[in-house]
Order: C-alpha cells, then structure tokens, then sequence
C-alpha cells in the first residue's frame, strides 16, 4: 500500500520529524494537553488499571500484591481518552511501549503522567505519542537518577498538528491499518505457538514413548507418566547422578561479592536460554576458590530450582570456567543416562508438569534437591537414547526455521506498523483520500 505526499512541506523545526505539510501546525504539548491531576481520595473509584504492552489493561483490585486498599487512595483517577505515559527508568528499558489510551474511568499509579486533550482529537494525539515513542524521542529528554519525566519536563515537547478536521481521519486510518497488522501478527505468534506445541509433543513422545511403535509396554508405576517401553527402566533422577550440588545460599555468594572479570556466576539467564555464552556476572580468582564446589564442567546438568522454575541445561565444552549461582543445582550423570537425554526427558510437557506442581515457596515458586530427586526419568538403554536424540534433533532442524520465520515476520510487521504510525501522524503520507478496504469499490 502507498499513499501520495502532501502538495507543499514547510520546515517544522523539531529535529526528528523536520518537513511538516504545509497546512499543519506545531504547538507545545501544554496547549493541547492538560495533566490530570486528581487523586483518588476516599476510594471514589476501584476499577484498577495498568500500562501493559501499549494498552490501558484492567486488573483485579484485591489481587493487589501486597498494597493495602488505603495505597490505592494515591492513585490518580483517569476517564476515557486520557493518554497515560510511563515515563520512568527510560535509561534501562528502551523497548516496551510506554504510552496508551484510556477507554474506561478507572484508577492508575501516580507514577505515571496522564495527561488530557484539550483543542485536539484524542486518537491523533495519542498515536503521534505512540510514534515520539517508537522513535525514542523520550530517551534523551529525561533526567535524574531513574532517567524519569514529569509534566513539567514535557509541557514544552513540540507537538505537530494537522488540522482539526483531519485528524480524526488520521485516527481512524491509523486504527483501521494498524488492527489489520495487529491481526496478522496474532497470526504468527499463534503459529509459533501451535509450532511449539508439536515440537513439545514430539518430544515428549520419544522421551517416554521411545520411536518403535510396535514395541511391548508396561507401566510405569507413575500414574501422571503413564505407560513406557517394557525394556526401559523408570529411575528416580537421585539413582542417575554421581553428584548434585545446590547453588551457594544466604551470605556466602552476594552480589556485592561479584566482579567486572573472571571467572563467571551461571544462573537462570544461561540456563533458560540454554547459552552459555551469555551473561556478565563474575567472581574474582580468590573467591572462585572458596567456591570451587559449585564449579560446572561439560556435560553437567544445570536446573533452577527458584523462580523460573524446572529449566534445564547441559554445560557445554566451550562454556567458560565458573559457578553456579543460589537459583540453580547442578547434576553430574553416572552413565546410565545421557546428560542431554536427562535434560530432553525433564524439559518434556509431562516432567514440567509434575515440577511446577512439586514446587513450593511462598514468595515465589521453588524446588527443593529432595524433591528433584525422587523425580522418576524413563531411562532407555544408552544406545536407545543415542537414538532418541538424534531423532529429536533432526525434528529440531525442521520446527526452528519454521519457528524463526514466523517470527521476522512479526518484527517484519511491527516495524511497518511503527513506520506507519510515524508517517501517518508526522504528514509524510496523505491520507485524506483513503477509503477503508472493506468499503471500497
């Protein structure tokens, strides 16, 4: 789809946008937004709302994490076609979309800035913020420790202004188009989605059912694991490892302990990830050696017990020297099992199941080495998982380009909807011809 450009371009005189067409206006924000500014004193309202993702989202009031009702007293009261804006700790997450639209009376944080249009349509106002945001317009406007504005360090932000009448147009292209790229990426991610699920069968397939359909079956003893090949064994994961060790609690390993170099502290962002290559947390050569216990080699079996729980990661070779950190327990196999297998076996739909429901904490989920250990593994002869493995990693081969192409896709999309938004709201595409393609004849 292309649009014509405006007949004529003046300069705008703000360094990120440049020419404007020549009909529009610049104006600072204080002439066409207000702040809002009115705390919800005696609870006059409930309904609690939150900035997720680029949207106005509602959220359960007694689900509150831990704030009394008399905190809720501090949030600020907003009414539909209010724009909120989160405009905190801009220096450490360049990413997320920090502006939305209201669309229901409702209560947010005081924390973030909502502001009111005055003398501009509400829609326009809050995509030409949405593309200040895309743009990182905010990024270099803040100041203080948290890199965080208030109104007062953005009421003099240049706002470029079609004129009245158009921009409800341009609000109504800009919602119409980007719904339609919205939808197209809802496409892929569930494509993603149905792809990681049958990957997940796949695996879990092979790892309990083994890749002879004919072969005799018994059961396991484990009723949530079900039936497994009638030569395999069912060992408790205690039986399959020559050590386990938990990662180093309380005082012994902080984080004022950790260093700008040497040896690395290996925690759940290596281990999700499943790379090693990653992460910059290290210790110093003298506390490594206090520490050696905790030491990974390759081949061991890395899971997180807290948090993010039930994870699992095989040590590579070229993994450099270092611990493992509190979040973690490592494993080192006896040989009746392989390491990769191991961690196949207990990443599995079933095997996760069973974890996050052993799990306990009552801050935040967690495993204990008890209880990882008496978790049952179907354990094929070592030839048997030879097998297994390379069967599942020529299946890997098939799902993760499929997976990766869905995935440019929607960075693909998202890029055209940022480009978009930021012509449509900037003048550089006219769109006062446009017709809704479902309309159009």
């Amino acid at each position: 789809m292309s649009f014509p450009r405006y007949p004529a371009y003046k300069d705008s005189g703000i360094p990120w946008v440049e020419l404007i067409p020549s009909s529009w206006n610049v104006l600072p924000l204080c002439a066409v937004a207000k702040e809002c500014d009115e705390p919800n004193h005696g609870m006059q309202e409930n309904n609690l709302l939150s900035l997720s993702y680029g949207r106005i989202v509602q959220k359960d009031i007694n689900s509150n994490d831990g704030l009394l009702p008399e905190s809720f007293e501090t949030y600020q009261i907003v009414q539909p076609n209010d724009i909120v804006l989160r405009l905190t700790d801009l220096q450490n997450d360049q990413r997320s979309l920090r502006s939305a639209l209201v669309e229901q009376t409702g209560i947010i944080t005081s924390a973030y800035l909502a502001v009111r249009p005055q003398e501009v349509a509400p829609r326009f106002l809050s995509h030409l913020l949405r593309a200040y945001d895309a743009t990182k317009v905010f990024y270099s406007m803040g100041g203080g420790l948290r890199q965080s504005m208030k109104f007062a360090d953005l009421k003099r932000l240049p706002v470029v202004l079609p004129p009245m009448e158009e921009q409800p147009l341009i609000a109504t292209f800009l919602d119409h188009e980007t719904a339609k790229i919205d939808a197209l990426v809802a496409e892929q991610e569930r494509l993603i989605e149905l792809l990681k699920e049958k990957r997940q069968a796949v695996i879990s397939h092979a790892v309990t059912k083994g890749l002879d359909p004919s072969a005799p079956m018994k059961d396991s003893g484990v009723e949530w694991l079900g039936e497994v090949p009638a030569h395999w064994g069912v060992v408790r994961l205690k039986h399959l490892v020559d050590e386990s060790v938990a990662g180093p609690y309380g005082a012994s390993l902080t984080k004022a302990m950790y260093s700008e170099s040497g040896y690395r502290v290996y925690g759940q962002q290596q281990v999700i990830a499943d790379d090693f290559s990653i992460g910059d947390y290290f210790i110093s050569e003298e506390k490594y050696a206090e520490m050696r216990r905790y030491t990974v080699y390759e081949g061991d079996v890395l899971v997180s017990v807290m948090g993010t729980i039930g994870k699992v990661a095989v040590v590579t070779a070229d993994a450099e020297p270092g611990i493992i950190n509190p979040r973690l327990v490592r494993y080192r196999c006896n040989g009746l099992v392989k390491p990769r297998f191991l961690q196949r076996v207990l990443m599995c739909e079933k095997h996760q199941e069973h974890l996050s429901l052993e799990s306990n904490g009552t801050t935040m989920e967690g495993l204990n080495m008890v209880t990882l250990g008496k978790v049952p593994v179907p354990t094929p002869p070592l030839n048997e998982q030879k097998q297994i493995l390379s069967y599942l990693s020529e299946r890997d081969s098939e799902f993760h380009p499929l997976i990766d192409e869905a995935a440019k896709a929607i960075e693909l999309l998202q890029e055209r909807r940022t480009t978009l938004i930021s012509a449509a709201v900037t003048g550089q595409i006219d769109v006062r011809g446009w017709i809704p393609t479902e309309t159009a004849h």
